[in-house]
């Protein structure tokens, strides 16, 4: 566990940059592959993995500001353009990057879903490593397991200022996980038969929520609120009922233009 790899005339090389600019490149490797039979998608990637990278770290950032931490940044205004503290909310990177490409897809008239299909698989590998960053930078970390063992984190992270040298759930080793077996569902489920379009990303968004919803129990980073749940399954909950229904949408809309 390592927040600072080492210095370079003063300048700090985070190793929570170093991993997600890895996991951008892997994630942007593995849609480019998947593209390889859809030239012109292909074509159209690396632009648009630009663009949307820019709307996802405004997106990660307002949502962790406006949905998970407003009570402190209410008070500290002048904090919200500062994303170098930390404070990047996943959910809010996904809903950042999807609006990107939606007003993308849209400008350069293609099909948005097929689209998104062929980059689901890439974007949930990306935050499976991502969440290598969040462990090394001792962030999103499980509440204390009260039972001898667990997660011990150094002096200088966010999870050792807010429980010292208790043991912590892994929540953030279990999600990278998670997503790593979304990631091989995904890829199964794109070989197994040919899916009415949009079906697989949103299969992705549902089976990423469900995952992150259950793992927000272990989490001890996160104020809660109704029925003791936090900002992050609040938004899971969220996005799961609109991925249904759009699912649904598709579903019905396919099958009438056959």
């Amino acid at each position: 566990m390592r927040q600072v790899l080492f210095s370079i005339g003063g300048f700090p090389l985070r190793s929570y940059g170093v991993v997600v600019v890895l996991a951008i490149i892997i994630g942007f490797g593995v849609a480019y592959h998947l593209a390889s039979s859809e030239k012109e998608y292909r074509q159209h990637l690396l632009d648009l993995v630009v663009y949307a990278v820019i709307g996802s770290i405004i997106g990660a950032r307002l949502w962790q500001v406006f949905f998970y931490e407003w009570g402190y940044y209410s008070l500290h205004l002048a904090e919200i353009f500062m994303i170098w503290l930390g404070g990047m909310a996943i959910q809010g990177a996904l809903v950042g990057a999807f609006i990107v490409g939606w007003i993308y897809t849209r400008k350069y008239q293609f099909d948005f879903w097929k689209m998104a299909d062929i980059a689901a698989p890439g974007i949930i590998l990306g935050q499976a490593i991502g969440r290598i960053a969040c462990f090394l930078n001792g962030d999103a970390f499980g509440r204390p397991t009260n039972l001898g063992f667990g997660l011990v984190y150094p002096q200088g992270t966010p999870a050792y200022a807010a429980y010292g040298s208790q043991p912590l759930w892994p929540a953030e080793v279990w999600e990278g996980q998670w997503d790593m077996i979304v990631f091989a569902l995904i890829i199964i489920l794109s070989r197994w038969r040919k899916w009415p379009k949009g079906i697989l990303f949103l299969t992705y968004i549902v089976l990423y929520s469900l995952g992150r919803f259950g793992l927000e129990f272990m989490r001890g980073d996160g104020a809660r609120y109704l029925f003791n749940w936090t900002s992050a399954q609040w938004s899971s909950i969220g996005m799961i009922v609109i991925a249904l229904v759009s699912a649904a949408v598709l579903t019905s809309r396919s099958i009438m233009e056959k």
